[in-house]
């Protein structure tokens, strides 16, 4: 997406927004995964979470293996922008789950044999990876770049299993065509886990149309998870986030207006203008084989944010978020119940106080509010305590530069980002 130049700060406000967001979100939730809503509501009081609180390792704001598949997602946007260099991305995330340290740089072990790695497990801080994927061969450019290099990204944050052991199958190595929508994919055909929609949203950022954004983003899902609802609802989540950045940011009055169009359908307020995109998401949705389960999971969000009174028992009637749609659905939800700039703080609490995958969409909800309002809507007190927030603000400013066409080819860059 090429915006206007005189709308360039906008677009960089609504990257930092939506990746520091999404980060916030993640952060939020992470303490509380796999807690059920009445244990939360014990531990942290009637409301639940009401902030930040510390993990199992005592520590406030880490983030999780959601936020460090979407920074190798946006690595691979700017590094090729393809299936295949975002596939090398995510190699290079598995890297971080399979070793304490980055791994010597291609091509130094380019013909190395795999030998079992060493990682950090949230139980023992100190087992052996299972399956460990082969080392990168020939003149693979896997372990190039500088994100690799970034020391904290390497910790296991309770990774998806799909997302593992889909990038341990020699498959994902492969640059073959992924399935035709509609079709199961060749890696883990069955899955349709959470973590093809965590990690998708830069691809409504970086996109020309929001039907390539639905696109790339469904392509790329398929390198982990073949499921056609597991990569769909990706393809939709990423097709929102398109729709969310195409708006002007809020004028003096509060309103919006859509495409920089300066009002050409009316002055749009937060409500309608996140409604809106859910809206056309979803009909671009439905224009694809398989599309039913997560139309039908998009359809209830719309239907319960329009009842009102949100709640963590009504977050947990659009299901648990393990699965793909749902998280989806949960994340639309809450961000619909509190779509003003002022409650992004509220949506992101509802998103996360319930009986699922709480950091998951705690993530989603927050890159879709922060896409929606820009980075300077997030809570500050929460921002200060956030884990890598300088790297993810850095990261956040090359995307919105390399989007905007804006960039300049240095050292420097082609340092960070190889083959870019």
């Amino acid at each position: 997406m090429r915006p206007p130049a005189h709308d360039l700060p906008n677009h960089l406000g609504r990257v930092r927004g939506c990746l520091l967001g999404g980060a916030l979100g993640d952060a939020l939730g992470a303490p509380v995964e796999f807690e059920s809503i009445k244990r939360i509501r014990r531990q942290h009081g009637p409301e639940g979470l009401t902030g930040l609180v510390p993990d199992w390792r005592g520590k406030v704001g880490l983030i999780t293996d959601d936020t460090q598949m979407t920074l190798f997602t946006v690595e691979g946007l700017i590094r090729g922008g393809d299936v295949a260099a975002v596939r090398r991305a995510y190699l290079r995330w598995l890297d971080t789950q399979q070793h304490r340290s980055p791994p010597p740089a291609s091509p130094a072990h380019d013909r190395t044999a795999a030998r079992p790695a060493r990682v950090s497990s949230p139980a023992t801080n100190d087992r052996p990876a299972n399956d460990p994927a082969p080392a990168p061969s020939g003149n693979d450019p896997v372990r190039t770049g500088l994100l690799r290099e970034q020391e904290w990204l390497y910790s296991q944050r309770a990774p998806g299993n799909a997302c593992l052991s889909g990038l341990r199958d020699r498959r994902a190595r492969q640059a073959g065509a992924p399935a035709p929508f509609g079709e199961p994919g060749p890696v883990n055909p069955g899955s349709k886990g959470c973590g093809t929609v965590m990690r998708s949203a830069p691809f409504g950022l970086g996109a020309r149309s929001a039907r390539h954004a639905f696109d790339l983003a469904a392509e790329c899902a398929q390198i982990t998870h073949g499921h056609p609802t597991g990569y769909l609802a990706a393809g939709a989540f990423a097709a929102i986030v398109h729709f969310l950045a195409e708006n002007e940011f809020p004028a003096e009055n509060g309103s919006l207006t859509e495409n920089g169009s300066g009002g050409a359908d009316g002055p749009l307020k937060p409500d309608e203008t996140l409604a809106r995109a859910v809206r056309k998401a979803m009909d671009l949705l439905a224009t694809y084989p398989s599309h039913e389960e997560t139309s039908l999971a998009l359809r209830g969000a719309v239907s319960l944010a329009a009842r009102g009174g949100p709640s963590p028992e009504k977050v947990e009637s659009l299901g648990g978020a393990w699965v793909a749609e749902e998280a989806l659905a949960i994340a639309v939800y809450c961000a619909l119940t509190h779509p003003a700039p002022g409650d992004v703080g509220r949506a992101l609490l509802l998103a996360v106080n319930h009986s699922g995958d709480s950091d998951s969409t705690g993530a989603v909800c927050g890159n879709l509010l922060g896409t929606l309002h820009g980075e300077a809507a997030l809570p500050a007190d929460w921002l200060a305590h956030l884990e890598g927030r300088d790297a993810i603000t850095e990261l956040a400013d090359d995307f919105a530069a390399w989007s905007a066409g804006n960039h300049e080819i240095t050292d420097a860059w082609r340092r960070k980002y190889p083959g870019a």
